[in-house]
């Protein structure tokens, strides 16, 4: 099993040279894969979770592209109605040949409806579209000759039952978004049961988990995959990898943005998970 972090690209505090510095601690700590979101338009709704700057993924990636050499780029998620396909497939083979094949396309369908309305993008259609515009972008590679996309995975983000079957349909993964471990059991169960529904190949199980260590043990019966002491995340990886997960990404934004412009707390997480998780890889 692999393990990403999801760098926060937003708000107050962030700037290139913090996202630098966060690609190459990951990088440095030896992880698999660095994600960052996608907003384009900083609407009232969007604004209220995640404030401006909001540094737009692809550019983003292929900037830290230069300054990273090993670890896989990827969207956790690129919202896949805000941009025409043929746009998004050609910034998406142009990141992966300038990366050297690390590129990962997670795509779902965007919840900020006032950034819809901003983009002319109707709302009510966006499930519809992503489907077909997922479509568009795999015959767009297939049928460009002049980059290496087949490498290309898509991950379809979202924890709806939607979701699931398009990542079955037409995607290489399914990437949840967050959950307890409870539910993130029961819905490596419930792909399993739908592509079998469907007579379609299982897609890889990656999903995206908190990361917030606490001092004490956090007993909630609710408590979030990723929460609590150092013992109680390695344990959930563990589960995770005894699910069959392929990617665990570990998210360390809880929505304090006080945090933005100080990362060594997640960083300091971040360092005994990535001792344990190459501990476990040498045995």
């Amino acid at each position: 099993m692999q393990i990403g972090v999801n760098v926060p690209n937003f708000a107050p505090g962030t700037d290139p040279e913090l996202l630098r510095r966060w690609a190459q601690t990951i990088e440095g700590l030896g992880f698999d894969l660095l994600m960052v979101s996608d907003h384009i338009a900083v609407t009232p709704d969007v604004a209220e979770r995640y404030p401006a700057p909001f540094y737009e993924p692809f550019t983003t990636l292929s900037w830290l592209a230069g300054v990273t050499s090993r670890v896989r780029l990827g969207t956790t998620v690129v919202v896949v109605p805000y941009r025409h396909p043929l746009l998004t497939a050609r910034m998406a083979a142009n990141l992966n040949r300038l990366s050297g094949g690390r590129f990962v396309l997670g795509a779902g369908v965007g919840w900020a409806r006032q950034e819809f309305e901003a983009l002319g993008v109707p709302f009510g259609r966006r499930g519809a579209l992503t489907d077909e515009y997922l479509r568009a972008m795999r015959d767009a590679w297939r049928d460009t000759g002049d980059y290496d996309t087949a490498p290309i995975p898509i991950w379809v983000g979202g924890n709806s039952d939607a979701a699931v079957r398009r990542a079955v349909s037409l995607g290489d993964a399914w990437h949840s978004l967050r959950g307890t471990p409870g539910w993130l059991a029961e819905g490596a169960g419930r792909l399993k049961a739908v592509a079998g529904e469907l007579g379609r190949p299982v897609p890889a199980f990656a999903p995206r988990i908190q990361l917030r260590e606490s001092a004490e043990p956090v007993t909630s019966p609710d408590r979030p995959a990723g929460v609590g002491t150092i013992d109680q995340i390695i344990a959930d990886l563990d589960r995770l990898r005894l699910l069959g997960a392929e990617t665990v990404l570990l998210d360390s934004f809880d929505g304090d943005l006080t945090e933005i412009g100080r990362p060594e707390r997640a960083w300091r997480t971040l360092a005994a998970v990535a001792a344990y998780h190459h501990s476990q890889e040498h045995r």
